[in-house]
């Protein structure tokens, strides 16, 4: 991406990420992290519904198509649901490291307007860890993964403890969270954003 801001640049000690060996195979659907997500959520009517799929090393592909609750302007959909759709698939990455982060800065360029009814096409990848910064890249395509570009940005995500999400979540919610018996989900509940 062109233009990136300096925080958006690894430094010169980044590591190159590795896959968690407990990562999701590739080509398997990661499924939603949340119940009520507005990103990926089946429990959220007027959500994105995002689909993800694992893909090689840490990269992902995504997809959703745009409804007309997910307009802006008229037939179009709303920037900021794009911006969405491309925070929940790069912080969708951080399942292939195995670890809980939230969003510390997305940076996103909007190439071609995305008409209601179309499906957006996401790839994503991180591309170097920093102690506990993670920076990733996306870009989502209309008519297809090899079709013209309409949105990309760039990342940077701060692992955290479950902890920070028990401190300023709803404690209701939480708690829900936390009696999940299946661990996977549950662990997955406190992956993405703040």
């Amino acid at each position: 991406m062109s233009g990136s801001s300096a925080s958006l640049q690894p430094p010169a000690d980044a590591v190159k990420p590795v896959r968690h060996p407990d990562a999701p195979a590739p080509g398997e659907l990661l499924g939603a992290h949340y119940e009520h997500c507005f990103g990926c959520g089946p429990g959220q009517p007027h959500g994105l519904h995002l689909e993800a799929r694992a893909g090689e090393g840490v990269s992902l592909t995504a997809e959703f198509t745009v409804q007309p609750a997910h307009q802006g302007a008229p037939g179009l959909a709303h920037g900021g649901v794009l911006a969405t759709a491309l925070d929940e698939t790069l912080g969708s990455l951080n399942w292939l490291l195995r670890t809980i982060a939230v969003t510390g800065r997305l940076e996103t360029d909007y190439i071609r307007p995305v008409s209601v009814g179309t499906t957006l096409h996401l790839e994503a990848e991180i591309t170097a860890v920093a102690g506990r910064k993670i920076y990733s890249t996306a870009v989502g395509r209309l008519d297809g993964p090899e079709g013209p570009v309409a949105v990309r940005a760039d990342a940077l995500f701060v692992e955290v403890k479950v902890d920070h999400f028990v401190d300023h979540g709803r404690p209701e919610e939480i708690r829900a969270a936390m009696s999940d018996p299946d661990q996977v989900r549950r662990a997955r509940a406190f992956e993405v954003n703040p």
